[in-house]
């Protein structure tokens, strides 16, 4: 389950991708496995074997999440960049990885490296942005790839880099690693459309999918359904994209009240008629425990589609009660204007390195080597994350897995990136009042209206702030 948390600084994804990561569900947006902890310390480029190297002899400290991808691609690329660098490696992955560092970071004993994402529920990396303890790895994207001729910018793929979520205090720096990318948008039954066999067209526009609505409303099954309201970030803002492109996105995620006011009215009307063709059970089920339920609608064909990540494969492998030749399907959201453009909202994690880092020079080393084929090549086929570099995604193993990385293909756009960052308002949490007041406006307690009403007010009071 992926999980929204409301921090000072807010993120969609959407991560948050299989995924993993955090928005309403376990502090990592996938992370369905136990509690164990992981710590790592490996000896592969020892100073005996490496003395020539340009880090031998140094030790860097590494701290992170054990997500929903697991640590054996981070023990092998460890390994790999110790034999590449002659440096050592100390590292620590845990479920609660927040927890256990917070009081090292506190007492000035920060890692060299830490992998934690905004969006997750202990809001670790969005207090360090907040409080200026992250250092600014800019130049790292000038560096040579370790092992490779390309530098670590002409690696990464187009638009991850230009993001409030990788460049929070808007100065055109960046200071957060985008890493492991996964695509969101629209999942299904492939079965029930004419692509498996099924009856029904997969609709382009948001006026087709409102008269799918009308037309699977005959037949008894509803258009839509979602988890828990917080996957609506993905949704949202892949929408937004569409609405206004980039341009307006970056005005709306930076608390603009009038870009809320006028520019993302299509926003609220096309929500306010989807919710209209809602599954009667879903806002009942809307909640950590029984998220599970909503999902399982569209796996039972009581429910055509729902917002979601990649992550939700693995974590309803086990679901009983699916029907007969269930087959998961994924598709962008459909476009708002006949003319305009498709966008799937691809949720991304994040790594960077503390500014009382001991090791910083080796860190941005590290932070480079994560870049290369070799590091790639682990990440995917120990755990399936897939960094955002190009045919990283071709690195997968499982061929199912792969494919939906196909949503892009087609003219299809990645929509990335989320809010900037924000002092604190007392009593204006931005992401509960878009996305908690869904289930209101699903069951009629609330008019479309006066939910648009309300973000603009708490936009104007963000914004306010900000001055």
């Amino acid at each position: 389950m992926k999980k929204i948390k409301a921090g000072l600084v807010a993120l969609a994804a959407a991560l948050a991708l299989t995924a993993c990561g955090g928005n309403n569900k376990a502090d990592d947006k996938a992370s369905n496995q136990d509690t164990s902890k992981e710590n790592v310390t490996s000896n592969a480029g020892s100073n005996e074997s490496s003395g020539e190297k340009a880090f031998s002899g140094k030790t860097l400290t590494i701290a992170g999440l054990d997500s929903g991808y697991g640590t054996e691609g981070w023990k092998k690329v460890i390994a790999d960049f110790e034999e590449e660098t002659g440096a050592k490696v100390e590292a620590k992955f845990e479920k609660n990885i927040a927890d256990v560092i917070r009081p090292e970071i506190q007492a000035g004993n920060s890692p060299d490296f830490i992998y934690h994402s905004v969006g997750t529920e202990s809001a670790l990396t969005e207090t360090m942005v907040k409080e200026n303890m992250v250092d600014e790895i800019t130049d790292v994207l000038d560096k040579k790839v370790p092992g490779e001729d390309k530098t670590v910018r002409e690696k990464i793929i187009p638009g991850f880099l230009d993001t409030a979520v990788t460049n929070p205090y808007g100065d055109g720096k960046t200071y957060l690693a985008p890493l492991f990318y996964s695509p969101t948008g629209l999942w299904y039954n492939k079965a029930m459309f004419k692509e498996g066999g099924g009856k029904y067209e997969l609709p382009e526009t948001m006026d087709d999918f409102i008269k799918l609505g009308e037309e699977a409303k005959k037949d008894g099954i509803a258009l839509f359904t979602y988890p828990t309201t917080g996957y609506f970030d993905t949704f949202t803002f892949a929408m937004l994209y569409d609405i206004g492109g980039q341009k307006l996105f970056d005005k709306l995620m930076s608390y603009d009240k009038d870009a809320w006011e006028n520019e993302a009215t299509p926003y609220f009307e096309n929500t306010g008629k989807i919710l209209k063709y809602v599954n009667k059970d879903t806002v009942a089920q809307a909640n950590n425990e029984s998220f599970t339920k909503n999902q399982l609608q569209v796996m039972k064909n009581e429910s055509l589609f729902m917002p979601n990540g990649t992550w939700v494969v693995e974590e309803m492998k086990d679901a009983e009660g699916v029907a007969k030749d269930f087959e998961w399907g994924l598709m962008p959201l459909p476009k708002v204007n006949k003319d305009g453009e498709r966008y799937a909202y691809s949720f991304f994690e994040q790594g960077f390195i503390p500014k009382d880092a001991k090791e910083k020079e080796l860190a941005k080393e590290f932070v480079a080597f994560l870049y290369s084929d070799k590091a790639a090549k682990a990440f995917a086929e120990n755990g399936g994350a897939v960094q955002p570099i190009e045919g990283a995604e071709g690195m997968l193993k499982d061929e199912v897995k792969k494919s939906y990385y196909s949503i892009y293909e087609n003219g299809v756009k990645a929509a990335l990136g989320g809010w900037t960052a924000a002092p604190s308002v007392e009593g204006v949490d931005m992401t509960k009042i878009i996305f908690d007041s869904i289930n209101s406006v699903a069951n009629g307690d609330k008019s479309v209206e006066d939910w648009h009403k309300e973000v603009v007010e708490a936009a104007g009071k963000i914004q306010d702030a900000m001055k």
